[in-house]
């Protein structure tokens, strides 16, 4: 993710494609650890909040009420268009987007809402702009705190119209978007370029009391003096304008970028009536291909006779790679996966290029040499740090992806196989599972019914009570939700005082709402904004998963991976919600640098192999039986199944990043497929398909916050297995040590935010800088290294 800076508290809100991903990937590896968080971003502009999708392919990733009423609790989140030099009757009475709610009113806002609203708000904001820079002295209360409040409203409703484009798209939202879409990227280039604001962060940086602020506040202002000069406020005339028409065409270019993955994602369906096509594939899947069915017009579709329709939305397409034994049905759905995006009206292949090229104009605009230096200039690595890691987590993933690739070879052919001499990508999740399932005994679809969405938040809540000492009830009905599905809840201290509140989507709505998972923020605790004038406003966030939705009367029986998913993203809104940081613009999850932020998100994932968590979790949903004891052995000892491979796939992806954000040179001898295959070279065991499309479907760099970013995701996780080495050193059965390291990790990983920088947070929690030893440990691979 990233962030810092003030107008970078916008950025946030907008992480962790901690995600995850958003199927956008060839599955040369094995497919468990699928799917995407992807999520758009508010704006390219660094100063406005992202959402946190989780990784293509992280090791552990699967696939990554109506009623408005005001609030009676103590809550005081409510959005700063709340106060009353803001109030709504100045802007638009009728308009849910500027009205003066505790909650925003997601249940009514509509596509009609957009045009109007927004374009209210940016004359309002403008005009207090305006009144800032005449005004403005190089002190907090007449610098940041009226900035804070300007990037926090546009932050709030521009953030209301975007989750609702991720999570109840329509093409009339797709319009309204795009109308004022310019106007606020305008907007944002002006306050980001802001002369007299630039001028008094500098002038606090260089005052006689600037060694008496707090870290906090030193890191806010050097932050945004940075962000300042990244967004163009030192260049000249002419160069700000051209800075600006390419802020402008990004914008554009991520928008439709991500509209055509979606559209081709949803594009695709392939009808079946023949139940001998897709043999191999589970009661579930068959329960939902028939449920797609239904809904296209097959009214009498039944899991049992059909028909049935295959799409390539996470749940049908894992689905079908790793259960379906008609190799033929693999190879179509595999070729339609990775060439999604790639034709026709829909292909990115030339917005690809178009971003590629600005992006280095950009950079070349700054004085960097190229777009990767400007991104690392807000994370916690460089350009070569970066790269030396992936070098060395390549070398010591190499060996054993290569042995996997023969490990899946001979037992294939051990299986009559035909294809055994030959396996491609189509064929190497389907052995993978077979040969999971062969290894460990474990079947995946066998322990659903061990995973019901209920018994697993009730066991994820419990074990926040433990390590952190919260308390997680439901509130739903004193929020508005945009879909009937989404439970609201409340997070309390040990007083039993609310703390925060967090909206949770959890199923896949393939019609309407992106894949992948993510966790975004829908307000940040702030002193700034506080309603009372002395307690902080509250934080709200909001996890968002694409998981598999109940099948009639069933409830939603979730994959172990599902499973993961969310806790993943589960890490990601505690950071949000249990910052104790009053400075808004460095609370939660702002401010702290993009390749850290995904270190509570992966930490979570680690307490899925735990044994009194999972067997808290595992009760089947009919019988209350526990999960046996040697089926929780067989899962802690599947965790490094096929973990050379897996840890590969990542490293390609992050690779292929930094290649086309510093090496690759836009309308040269090389396109961007001829850097996907060299890259591919030293990444893949087995290399990509000629006609492999892949990057046209790579929405964490092309529309999403991780442009040279994506090594973000190994860089955190080296920090996540190296926090979670800590339990383990205080020792997982002690009950009194593991709530000890817990409450310490709690008062500086999740509560100190962005205020520290991230090095300091860790080793203030560790006692020491981190080592990748945790992480190779962790996946099976410490030896290789050490060899």
């Amino acid at each position: 993710m990233r962030r810092s800076s003030l107008v970078g508290a916008l950025l946030i809100a907008n992480m962790l494609m901690a995600t995850r991903l958003t199927l956008t990937l060839p599955f040369s590896s094995s497919i468990p650890p699928l799917l995407n968080r992807t999520y758009r971003s508010l704006s390219h502009l660094k100063q406005f909040p992202k959402s946190h999708p989780c990784p293509l392919w992280s090791s552990s990733f699967s696939f990554c009420l109506h009623t408005l009423r005001k609030s009676t609790s103590p809550l005081r989140a409510s959005s700063s268009l709340s106060t009353p030099s803001m109030a709504a009757s100045s802007l638009d009475e009728g308009n849910p987007l500027l009205q003066n709610f505790e909650f925003p009113p997601f249940d009514v806002v509509e596509p009609k809402h957009v045009r109007p609203g927004i374009r209210a708000l940016l004359g309002k904001l403008e005009h207090e702009l305006e009144e800032l820079e005449r005004s403005v002295e190089p002190s907090w209360p007449k610098l940041v705190e009226p900035l804070e409040k300007i990037i926090d409203q546009l932050s709030v409703v521009w953030g209301m119209v975007n989750h609702l484009k991720a999570v109840k798209d329509s093409s009339e939202l797709r319009s309204a978007i795009e109308d004022v879409q310019a106007e606020k990227v305008k907007f944002q280039l002006r306050l980001g370029q802001s002369k007299p604001i630039y001028n008094a962060f500098k002038a606090i940086q260089e005052s006689p009391n600037w060694q008496t602020l707090s870290d906090a506040r030193k890191r806010i202002v050097e932050s945004q003096i940075k962000e300042a000069v990244l967004n163009g406020v030192s260049l000249e005339d002419d160069k700000r304008e051209s800075f600006n028409k390419i802020e402008q065409e990004l914008e554009k270019l991520s928008q439709k970028f991500g509209e055509n993955v979606l559209d081709a994602t949803k594009k695709f369906e392939k009808l079946i009536t023949d139940k001998t096509e897709i043999e191999g594939l589970p009661a579930t899947a068959l329960g939902l291909a028939a449920q797609s069915a239904v809904s296209k017009g097959h009214e009498n579709a039944t899991a049992e006779n059909g028909p049935w329709i295959i799409t390539l939305d996470a749940p049908s397409f894992i689905a079908v790679m790793q259960h379906a034994r008609n190799r033929s049905l693999r190879e179509e759905i595999y070729r339609a996966y990775v060439s999604r995006a790639s034709s026709g009206d829909l292909d990115n292949t030339g917005i690809i290029d178009q971003i590629l090229k600005l992006r280095l104009e950009k950079a070349k605009l700054l004085n960097y040499n190229n777009y990767a230096e400007v991104s690392m200039a807000t994370k916690m690595a460089t350009v070569d740090k970066a790269e030396e890691l992936l070098e060395k987590l390549r070398r010591s993933s190499w060996d054993a992806a290569v042995q996997d690739i023969e490990d899946l070879k001979e037992f294939s052919k051990s299986q009559g196989a035909l294809e055994a001499g030959d396996l491609t990508h189509w064929d190497i999740t389907y052995w993978s599972e077979r040969l999971r399932e062969s290894k460990y005994d474990i079947n995946e679809e066998e322990l659903r019914p061990f995973f019901s969405l209920p018994k697993v938040m009730d066991g994820l809540f419990n074990l926040a009570k433990s390590l952190f000492g919260i308390e997680i009830e439901p509130a739903d009905g004193l929020a508005p939700v945009w879909n009937n599905d989404v439970r609201f809840f409340c997070v309390k201290d040990s007083s039993g005082s609310p703390i925060a509140y967090f909206y949770f989507d959890p199923y896949s709505r393939p019609a309407e709402k992106r894949q992948g998972a993510w966790m975004n923020e829908v307000f940040a605790r702030s002193r700034v904004l506080s309603r009372d004038g002395t307690s902080a406003r509250l934080p709200v966030a909001h996890m968002v998963c694409n998981q598999t939705p109940p099948v009639g009367n069933k409830p939603s029986l979730m994959t172990f991976r599902e499973v993961e998913t969310v806790f993943h993203e589960f890490g990601h809104a505690l950071q949000h919600m249990l910052t104790k940081q009053d400075e808004g613009l460095v609370a939660g999850i702002r401010g702290i640098e993009w390749d850290a932020v995904e270190l509570p998100s992966q930490f979570m994932e680690n307490w899925c192999y735990h044994r009194e968590t999972l067997m808290g979790i595992a009760k089947h949903f009919e019988t209350g039986e526990s999960l046996p004891e040697e089926v929780y052995l067989k899962l802690v000892a599947a965790r490094t199944f096929r973990a050379g491979s897996l840890s590969l796939r990542q490293l390609k992806f992050a690779s292929v990043d930094l290649e086309l954000h510093t090496k690759y040179v836009p309308g040269g001898p090389e396109s961007i497929y001829d850097v996907d295959h060299r890259v591919s070279e030293k990444t893949q065991v087995i290399p990509p398909l000629p006609e492999d499309r892949f990057l046209c479907s790579f929405s964490h760099i092309f529309a999403g916050g991780y442009a040279a970013g994506y090594y973000s995701y190994k860089w955190a996780e080296v920090l996540s297995a190296d926090a979670f080495s800590a339990f383990e050193d205080a020792g997982l059965d002690n009950d009194k040590a593991v709530k000890e390291t817990g409450r310490k990790f709690r008062e500086t990983i999740l509560a100190l935010g962005g205020g520290k920088p991230p090095l300091d947070v860790f080793v203030q929690f560790r006692g020491r800088e981190p080592t990748p030893d945790a992480l190779l440990r962790h996946n099976g691979l410490l030896q290789v290294a050490a060899s």
